[in-house]
């Protein structure tokens, strides 16, 4: 029986602490104004109003996270502002210019990158700053700061990481969608940056038919290469269970030819149990402060939060941080891009001046069915792991 490839629109797009800058700050003019001594007026645009069930659960699961992040908030307060941006990006770019001529000093979301994208233009010439729930670096810069986990960021920790352990020589492989596109990029500009070399590239096209064709042919191309890595650009959501059957049935040896992944692998417990993916591996969140999110989360509103309700609560909890100062251009670009960053509860984390982000983050194994970390996230930037 062969895995069913699923198409649906998710983002890729994760302690009990308030989230704190990790050193001083000097914020420069630029973005929007904060009065000392009064809450910080912050407008949160979640996708409800789409009459998607799941972009419901999400819009909950983003307010619930910020509503949580603003109970914590030590010396500071934020006034949070609930907007529906709908089913499409025009209706982010018109909750973004409500919010901001209510009064909002900076804007957390959207989740999805077009939404993201048309918000941060609508509100481009009043110098409010969004930061986006979303992953894409394509649409990071200006004034929008993305806050995902990003494919260079992980890219980068993996490809270092194999190239330590002698993983030196990394395949590529790719499905041929614009997302895959992009997560092969990624891979390639970090081998370029390593002691790895790129032995190969190949793709596949993105339907149940495609990669079952393609399957022999780029085992065949893997070999000859003389790869030791496969990094998969692969999702639970698209082609990963299937491709864990079919390389190695197409005589890929995985013990010897380790697989790695782009995407967190630990999103489907289906995952776990798959044999081609046993000792592959992935990227991740420091588990110690992320589990400790999800329990007091899961206290508070009954649930299991999902992973992208962690940004939610470090946007809100980075402004508050911030907003301590008391200087009115707390949130200008340059204070939002401080380079001692924030500790938040995926771990540490900073907004770099292009917009994009550099997470701190855990690389982890597949061993017998359970996540085994090999490599701890940095607990600060400067050190290994980074």
């Amino acid at each position: 029986m062969f895995a069913v490839l699923g198409f649906a629109r998710k983002p890729m797009a994760w302690l009990a602490l308030s989230l704190l800058p990790l050193a001083a700050c000097g914020p420069m003019p630029g973005g929007g104004s904060v009065a000392p001594g009064k809450p910080v007026p912050v407008g949160l645009l979640v996708p409800s109003g789409s009459g998607n069930a799941s972009d419901e659960v999400l819009a909950q699961n983003l307010r619930q996270a910020a509503e949580m992040a603003a109970s914590d908030l030590e010396g500071a307060s934020v006034d949070l502002r609930v907007y529906s941006t709908g089913s499409d990006a025009a209706g982010a770019a018109a909750a973004a210019q409500r919010a901001v001529s209510e009064g909002a000093a900076v804007i957390l979301g959207p989740v999805y990158a077009e939404s993201a994208n048309a918000a941060g233009k609508a509100v481009a010439g009043s110098g409010v700053n969004v930061l986006a729930f979303s992953n894409v670096t394509d649409i990071a810069g200006g004034n929008v700061f993305v806050l995902g986990q990003t494919f260079p960021n992980t890219a980068e920790r993996l490809v270092r990481f194999a190239a330590a352990q002698g993983r030196n020589r990394i395949f590529v492989l790719h499905e041929q969608t614009a997302a895959g596109d992009t997560g092969r990029r990624a891979i390639e500009a970090a081998i370029a940056r390593s002691p790895a070399t790129h032995a190969g590239t190949a793709s596949y096209e993105f339907s149940q038919q495609g990669i079952i064709t393609a399957a022999p042919q780029i085992v065949a191309r893997i070999k000859a290469a003389g790869a030791n890595a496969v990094f998969l650009t692969a999702d639970s959501g698209g082609a990963l269970q299937l491709l864990a059957q079919l390389l190695p049935e197409s005589g890929l040896d995985t013990t010897a030819i380790k697989l790695i992944g782009l995407t967190r692998w630990d999103t489907s417990p289906a995952n776990l149990t798959l044999s081609g993916l046993q000792g592959g591996w992935f990227a991740l969140p420091d588990p110690g402060p992320s589990s400790s999110f999800q329990a007091r989360f899961t206290a508070r509103y009954g649930s299991i939060p999902l992973p992208v309700a962690g940004l939610a609560y470090d946007g809100v909890a980075a402004i508050g941080a911030l907003a301590r100062s008391g200087a009115p251009n707390a949130l200008s670009a340059s204070a939002l891009t401080q380079g001692a960053g924030f500790a938040g509860v995926n771990g540490v984390f900073r907004l770099l001046s292009d917009g994009t982000n550099q997470r701190a983050l855990a690389v982890a194994e597949i061993r017998n069915g359970q996540i085994v970390v090999l490599d701890p996230a940095p607990r600060s930037f400067g050190g290994a792991g980074f």
